[in-house]
């Protein structure tokens, strides 16, 4: 009689995804992890339940609080433009992609601390409007009141992208006493007159310099009578101009608006690090729990890496590659397949 073969753990198949390089596939697990079949693999991660509220619980004590402190929300789409049979996956807009694109849509919250310059994930959803109805706003705003009355973090500022930067957002922020900064569509309707002039696209006002340097009062369209926010110009590029809304009235300064707006590319680092060091896109299976358990593990790899390069003052890159360097070393030194000349 065969013996029974030990049971696949999360710690498992997480410290297969940190050590894996390239492949992330579950046959790849099994052909190079003897103890444990496929078929094993598939039905632990089947019978398994990987929650948001584990990151939060592994990343908690890693986290640095300022009370200056920032929340920055957006999303991303782990690309499954091959995909045919997937559950979650769905077309949606990339922002990486610059297009529609078959993916499934992951909604995150990064908390920034700008004393140190640190960002931790604290919080993410997949986007699966067809399983739970709810949109990526709908997300967000869970996440939101998950932070104020649970997570009960110091946050100053919250940041987000466009698509975010919506009147029922803004108004939930300043009834929790929260500040934010985000740009907004270059087809806003605004109104920079107090009333004396047509609403009019947010890219077509006019500018003098001192509002260039100090930002000015509008109204966005559809929010409460006299309910006033304080847009700046941004020029990025030559090619590319941001307005940026926030609610603090007391800021006059653009540079320092621009400043703030920036650290939302942190996020977008968190996201780009996820597919590439951890296997974020890698996974496969067809079944909706399975893909949401690997996309929960992929997260803790990353609180995992995140936390060995903080302590080895290296970078997530560094650690995630220096793990072929014994391999290499090995091979210099005894190599399994010998070179020869002709």
């Amino acid at each position: 009689m065969n013996a029974k073969r030990p049971a696949v753990s999360r710690l498992d198949y997480c410290q297969y995804l940190l050590s894996s390089q390239i492949n992330y596939t579950l046959a790849n697990f099994a052909e190079h992890a003897q103890q444990f079949s496929h078929d094993q693999i598939n039905r632990s991660l089947a019978g398994e339940r990987i929650a948001p509220h584990l990151v939060w619980e592994t990343m908690q004590s890693q986290v640095v609080l300022a009370p200056d402190g920032y929340l920055i929300f957006d999303d991303t789409v782990a690309d499954k433009h091959y995909s045919r049979q997937m559950a979650v996956v769905r077309r949606q807009w990339s922002g990486n992609a610059h297009r529609v694109i078959r993916g499934i849509g992951i909604v995150t919250c990064v908390y920034l601390n700008p004393q140190t310059q640190q960002f931790w994930i604290i919080d993410y959803r997949i986007y699966d409007p067809d399983s739970d109805g709810k949109s990526k706003l709908d997300h967000m705003h869970e996440m939101l009141m998950n932070v104020v009355h649970q997570k009960r973090l110091a946050v100053q500022t919250v940041l987000m992208d466009t698509w975010y930067a919506t009147q029922d957002a803004m108004l939930t922020l300043e009834r929790l006493a929260k500040r934010y900064c985000c740009p907004l569509k270059d087809n806003r309707q605004v109104d920079d007159s107090g009333g004396a002039r047509p609403y009019q696209r947010v890219d077509s006002l006019h500018w003098t310099a001192d509002e260039w340097a100090h930002g000015k009062l509008v109204k966005l369209k559809g929010f409460p009578k006299d309910h006033k926010v304080k847009l700046f110009r941004v020029t990025l590029s030559t090619q590319r101009t941001e307005y940026i809304v926030t609610n603090d009235l007391t800021q006059d300064d653009t540079a320092a608006i621009q400043q703030a707006i920036g650290w939302r590319w942190k996020i977008e680092q968190f996201h780009r690090e996820t597919k590439q060091v951890t296997g974020l896109e890698g996974c496969q299976c067809r079944t909706a729990r399975i893909i949401r358990n690997h996309v929960g593990c992929a997260i803790l790899v990353w609180v995992r890496l995140k936390q060995v390069a903080a302590d080895t003052r290296q970078t997530i890159y560094q650690v995630k590659h220096g793990l072929l360097a014994d391999y290499l070393r090995q091979q210099l030194k005894s190599p399994s397949v010998k070179m020869v000349l002709a």
